[in-house]
């Protein structure tokens, strides 16, 4: 999966919290909210004001929060999980693991296998 293909993938699932999201769709979409926040602090830094930064924050809230849910399910875990991200370090360290573990093969519980879908074989 592309960048751009990630994007429109992470935004066209904007609230969607099923399903299974492969590495590179979590990975590309994060990316793009690093380069959006360094763009946005940018502008905002020009007009000394931080309405864009933060509009930019509070639109792409709920798809990273519905990617990082369904990247957890593609490597068989809940949603859940994404709280341990609240325990200072050792969570972000969890969470950065897990979002680098290669997916379950076929289908788990949350879905079918979204490698084999993206490349037009069956699961």
């Amino acid at each position: 999966m592309g960048f751009g293909e990630a994007i429109g993938a992470c935004l066209s699932r904007y609230a969607t919290f099923t399903g299974r999201a492969r590495r590179s769709e979590y990975w590309f979409f994060v990316l793009f909210q690093v380069l959006a926040n360094i763009v946005a602090n940018i502008v905002d830094h020009a007009i000394h004001a931080n309405l864009l930064s933060i509009l930019v924050d509070l639109v792409l809230i709920l798809p990273s929060l519905a990617v990082a849910v369904r990247r957890l399910h593609d490597i068989d875990k809940s949603g859940w999980w994404l709280l341990v991200g609240l325990v200072p370090l050792v969570g972000w360290v969890f969470i950065i693991i897990w979002a680098c573990t290669k997916g379950t093969l076929g289908p788990n519980r949350f879905g079918p296998d979204p490698l084999p879908a993206a490349f037009g074989t069956p699961a």
